[in-house]
């Protein structure tokens, strides 16, 4: 009598590090980029933004490279140090992470910008 035995399989490296899922981008790292987009728009050093907008240009920085997760007051200071309304930069922000995200759904994003932008 014959048994089936299924077939041998390769040995997998657990080790290896697995392929990640395509993350959403951050609402920090988008903020920062259209903030840094703008500034330099505008052929402003960091200096005289966050002077304006009466930041430190250290925080400026780490707020364009994503690495701070500023209050609504630090943003719309920034905001108005660049001439831009509050809505009008979470609308920009909202629209850079709807074009960034592929292949889900359009609903939740747009719902949830509205949330932020409240």
């Amino acid at each position: 009598m014959a048994s089936s035995v299924p077939p041998l399989r390769p040995a997998t490296d657990r080790t290896a590090p697995k392929p990640s899922p395509a993350r959403e981008p951050l609402w920090r790292h988008a903020l920062g980029e259209r903030l840094r987009g703008l500034r330099r728009e505008r052929g402003e050093k960091l200096s005289e933004t966050a002077h304006r907008a009466g930041v430190s240009p250290q925080y400026l920085s780490e707020m364009e490279r994503g690495v701070k997760e500023p209050s609504s007051e630090m943003i719309a200071a920034v905001a108005g140090a660049l001439d831009v309304t509050l809505l009008d930069l979470t609308l920009a922000v909202a629209e850079s992470l709807r074009s960034a995200q592929s292949g889900t759904s359009r609903g939740a994003t747009c719902s949830a910008a509205y949330a932020l932008a409240a």
